[in-house]
């Protein structure tokens, strides 16, 4: 099983772009807290997260830097070879669903109409799971 759950608040806006085909992909990171060990040193982690279509649009209409969200999703290892002919991994987390745990404040008034538990919630995974 391949599941991932992170709580943390976006680094950066998302940012959204769209495939040849027309498909949405939204991109953040999202810094999720790491507690130290015996010394009380708390410390970040940076994790990248990657969402698509109608999630995607979503995110890059709702989201900000900053703001505090829950991300479920799957992790994915990918490959690619840069322009020099190097090979590189990247490790990502792949958006299924996506909470709002802060609302986003829209022209000084409260954003109260959006229903923070409905986002994400129609978007399926890429692959069918086999059981």
């Amino acid at each position: 099983m391949n599941k991932v759950i992170l709580v943390g608040r976006l680094a950066q806006d998302p940012e959204v772009r769209y495939t040849q085909s027309g498909k949405a992909v939204a991109s953040f990171t999202l810094a999720v807290n790491r507690f130290g060990g015996g010394q009380g040193q708390n410390s970040a982690d940076f994790i990248p997260v990657v969402a698509w279509e109608k999630l995607a649009e979503t995110c890059g209409n709702n989201l900000t830097k900053g703001q505090r969200v829950l991300v479920e999703g799957r992790l994915q290892i990918r490959s690619y070879e840069t322009n020099d002919g190097q090979k590189r991994r990247v490790a990502e987390v792949v958006a299924q669903s996506i909470e709002f745990l802060e609302r986003k404040q829209a022209s000084g008034t409260d954003a109260g109409n959006i229903d923070i538990n409905s986002f994400g919630k129609d978007v399926f995974p890429d692959e069918e799971i086999p059981f």
